[in-house]
């Protein structure tokens, strides 16, 4: 099937802000602007029905791009429900995702899946997950939970001893690059 224009993808943008906003755990705001630029996808392939419900799928080197979002990833698919987004599952291994903040500085993040659920605000890091903010710290667990609307992050469990790690830089080292 050919590629969809980004504007038949424009609920897909609400992925995108979702996944920068899951980043920004260390408090920096995603770069506000990049909602309002157009989202291009690319992929070796998808299966799409372009009207209706029902699963649209990017497979084979998925890449994503949104203002100053980047993502990539083997595989996105986009679940929808009454025409509209309800839950985005990225994979990879693992897939990785950058933003430039509105402070300027950069947020990365990677993880073996992500899955957004829009119904309930959150998203959900599996899989030796890892966001870092540059000069802001970080956190890396085997799964890290983000609820975009009360800003809760919660990590568990990871690779080894199972265990979660944040580091915290100290005061005079937040925000430089």
């Amino acid at each position: 099937m050919r590629r969809k224009p980004a504007e038949s993808l424009r609920p897909a943008a609400l992925l995108a802000l979702g996944l920068s906003t899951a980043l920004a755990c260390a408090g920096a705001v995603a770069r506000t602007s990049d909602r309002n630029q157009p989202l291009d996808v690319e992929a070796t392939s998808t299966d799409c029905t372009v009207a209706g419900d029902g699963p649209c799928s990017f497979t084979g080197n998925v890449h994503l791009t949104q203002g100053t979002l980047l993502v990539q990833a083997a595989k996105a698919v986009v679940h929808r429900s009454n025409g509209d987004i309800r839950r985005v599952i990225l994979t990879g291994a693992p897939a990785q995702m950058s933003q430039e903040l509105d402070d300027g500085s950069t947020v990365t993040g990677r993880a073996s899946n992500v899955d957004y659920d829009m119904s309930t605000d959150t998203v959900v890091f599996t899989g030796n997950a890892v966001i870092d903010q540059r000069g802001g710290g970080n956190i890396t667990a085997g799964r890290i939970s983000y609820n975009m609307k009360s800003g809760q992050v919660q990590g568990s469990g990871g690779e080894g001893p199972g265990r979660v790690h944040v580091k915290f830089p100290p005061k005079t080292q937040q925000g430089t690059r």
